[in-house]
């Protein structure tokens, strides 16, 4: 072993807790959660900022996406390139964003839930709004950078965003073990409320809602618990309900349309389709019959989903239904979490303004110390070059006189003439007062013959009396608190007469949607089920008429009433609940549809071995049979649960139900093995067990031997059952007692 290299011993536990720790943090802070001053997630940031180093600007052209997703994995984000094309895609999406970051040239995607063409086909620039509000200083040293990923390029920590993005565009993301939702408001409440707080920093949550009236959502929409919205400014978390836009229209002949037109937020992308599917479960179920057709004519002018309704329908009562069985009327939880101070905090509506306007004083604060930096070196240089103007006879004879710049430099400078050949003792002893600073000095040195010009002279003069003048308003400005809140109110105004656009949502207290749900006239119905599993029920009536076709083709027929529910028992020790309403009532020869359609049960997993109506099996018993043997009764009781799916028995290793039958105590048992072996004993013998039990052995099987079938048979009645190509009459078996070996049939 080297000796210099050495062991430590760590506990494990430790260093995964570290570890994890520590991935947490990178998840938290340097991907998933915005920072609260610019409101961007870190991928948002540098695709933006990498946009503006490549120069695609909003009046310049389109580039390919390719081209700025692979310049931002390469310089700023090693993540991947789907992450850094989906930032770059939602950017560009108008119905996600209040105020869109990037203009997008291409298929970006639809409100539907269509997802955007592959980077390769489509192109972006920087909007407008981005450009002038988010990164409009960046020349101006108001941020801090550092190193990328590699430290061979230098990347902002933040970006300059001069309005408060993160509630303009809101955000959402995941973390490790947070998340974030923030919904968008309106650009130009947000605006009004910031300046209202520069102007009272002890104004209210409930003050600032007089200029913020709530989330102001793209898609529209209408916000229906107002009397909440200020609990959730005040704690950053709650739950706001929106709902869609419908509007009642009246058409020929007295028939009547619901318009949808503004969907709630959260039905973007494949939650419009879902609605529609919904809609159509509601007919289908006949939860309502009002309901003629649905289309959706959505274009890119907006939403337009349109159902017919049938004459005479109750259009209010159905909008309340939608409202009530649909995601028409949904919940956005928002949950205010951002990065403040470099560390994960969750926000009021006051705590974000506040961090914002900081943020602002900041900006501009940097802004300005770098404009009156450079309007000093520039006033430094306008002297200098007065001055000179003032004795450029000698200039130009110390200029003439020098053998090299510098030894011209230190005449300016210093005065030194021993290098320089001067016509006149009087000129070098002028030259030897000069005292330029190296700035004046190197202008001097770099001017022009042009600038002599009487009219560049007087224009330099006005030129260094305007310098004066910024450089007494930026030294007002960086020295007087009410300067500077004027100068960044003057720049929000500027920004809301150029890029606000009138609220979209409605926030209103509304009712609870109420409606009167049709009941369903309770009749019975006959349950048909044929040898593939497609299922229906029809009326007694039909079954009553068809009832010999319908006992020879369907496996199982089952009486039950319509407002019942029907129980599948399988081979795997299952019971699978189904409502009788969700099995499609029709004609007779209707195909009906497949049983796994409508209930948890698997054609690929399992075998029904029986069904039964839920309601007629709760007065009885049932008997249970495995192909191993094991009996049991069960109380019908057991099996009235809520749940769709429950164990009904417990099963053996390698073992499966194969008969569930509904028994008494007066009836007598029959067990057929496949081997031919018949067992008869009187019910009463069959224990009565907990559906988790396993049973009691009902009769002993021969090697290789298991059981088939279970017979139940009323004493004295003649019962015959096909074995082979014979038949067995079963009231002539020998009654025996349970756990026989039974009598082979001959």
């Amino acid at each position: 072993m080297n000796s210099e290299s050495q062991i430590i011993r760590t506990e494990y536990s430790d260093l995964m807790k570290k570890s994890y720790i520590d991935y947490a943090m990178s998840v938290i802070i340097a991907r998933a959660l915005p920072d609260v001053r610019d409101g961007l997630k870190p991928v948002q940031r540098r695709t933006l900022y990498d946009m503006y180093e490549l120069g695609i600007r909003y009046d310049r052209p389109y580039r390919k996406c390719a081209r700025i997703v692979g310049d931002t994995m390469g310089k700023y984000h090693p993540h991947g390139d789907s992450s850094i094309y989906e930032a770059l895609v939602v950017m560009a999406q108008d119905f996600k964003k209040g105020q869109t970051l990037v203009d997008g040239h291409g298929n970006f995607g639809s409100i539907e839930g269509d997802g955007a063409a592959a980077m390769r086909y489509t192109e972006a620039r920087l909007t407008k709004f981005t450009q002038e509000v988010c990164l409009g200083d960046l020349d101006k040293n108001v941020i801090d950078f550092g190193p990328n990923f590699d430290e061979t390029e230098k990347e902002p920590l933040v970006l300059p965003v001069r309005v408060p993005n993160l509630l303009v565009n809101g955000a959402e993301g995941i973390a490790v073990g947070m998340a974030t939702s923030i919904p968008t408001h309106n650009l130009g409440e947000v605006i009004d409320a910031v300046k209202a707080y520069m102007k009272n920093d002890a104004i209210t949550t409930r003050q600032l809602m007089k200029y913020i009236k709530g989330p102001d959502f793209p898609t529209g929409g209408i916000v229906v618990n107002k009397d909440d919205l200020q609990d959730i400014y005040e704690t950053g978390q709650g739950k706001i309900k929106i709902r869609g836009k419908v509007e009642i229209e009246e058409q020929k002949g007295g028939r009547k349309q619901l318009i949808i037109s503004e969907i709630p937020y959260t039905m973007i992308g494949t939650g419009i389709g879902k609605f529609l599917n919904d809609v159509a479960n509601l007919v289908e179920t006949k939860k309502t019959t009002d309901i003629v057709d649905i289309s959706n004519q959505s274009s890119k002018e907006g939403i337009r989903i349109v159902l017919e309704l049938k004459r005479g329908a109750d259009a209010e009562n159905l909008k309340n239904m939608l409202y009530k069985k649909t995601r028409l009327e949904d919940t956005f939880g928002v949950n205010m979490l951002a990065v403040a101070d470099g560390r994960p905090e969750t926000l009021g509506l006051k705590k974000i303004i506040e961090h914002h306007v900081d943020f602002q004083f900041e900006l501009a604060t940097r802004k300005y110390q770098t404009l009156l930096s450079r309007e000093q070196e520039k006033s430094e240089v306008q002297e200098g070059l007065i001055k000179a103007c003032d004795v450029i006879d000698l200039i130009i004879e110390i200029l003439r006189g020098s053998k090299s710049v510098k030894d011209a430099r230190a005449c300016l400078v210093n005065g030194v003439t021993d290098n320089i050949t001067f016509k006149s003792n009087i000129s070098k002893k002028m030259a030897a007062l000069l005292r330029f600073t190296e700035r004046q000095a190197t202008a001097i040195l770099e001017m022009r013959l042009y600038r002599l010009i009487g009219l560049e002279i007087e224009a330099l003069r006005a030129e260094h009396e305007q310098t004066l003048k910024n450089i007494a308003r930026y030294e007002d400005i960086l020295n007087n608190y009410d300067s500077m809140a004027g100068v960044i109110m003057e720049e929000l105004d500027a920004f809301k007469k150029e890029y606000s656009v009138k609220r979209r949502t409605v926030i209103e207290n509304a009712e609870e949607a109420v409606f009167e749900e049709k009941k369903i006239e309770e009749q019975e119905v006959v349950f048909l089920m044929d040898r593939f599993g497609y299922a229906r029920t029809v009326d007694t009536s039909v079954y009553d008429r068809n009832r010999e076709a319908a006992d020879s083709e369907n496996r199982y027929v089952v009486h039950c009433m319509n407002t019942g529910k029907l129980c599948i028992f399988t081979d795997k020790g299952r019971m699978h609940q189904v409502k009788v309403l969700d099995v499609p009532y029709g004609k007779f020869r209707d195909k009906g549809t497949p049983i796994d359609n409508i209930s948890n049960y698997s054609t690929s997993e399992e075998q029904i071995v029986m069904v039964c109506d839920a309601e007629q099996m709760r007065f009885s018993h049932l008997m249970f049979a495995t192909a191993r043997g094991m009996i049991k009764q069960v109380e019908g009781t057991e099996f009235q649960v809520a749940k769709r799916t429950i164990a009904a028995t417990r099963l053996q290793e390698e073992d499966s139900l194969i008969a569930v039958k509904v028994i008494n105590e007066s009836q007598q048992v029959v067990l057929q093995t496949k081997n031919g072996y018949f067992l008869r004993f009187p019910a009463l013998e069959v224990p009565v067990k907990k559906k988790t039990a396993v049973g009691v052995r009902g009769i002993r099987l021969q090697k290789k031997d298991e059981l088939e079938n279970v017979y139940l048979f009323e004493e004295g009645t003649e019962t015959k059952v096909p074995y082979g190509e014979k038949e067995v009459t079963l009231n002539r078996l020998k009654v025996a007692k349970r756990d026989g070996v039974g009598i082979k049939s001959r």
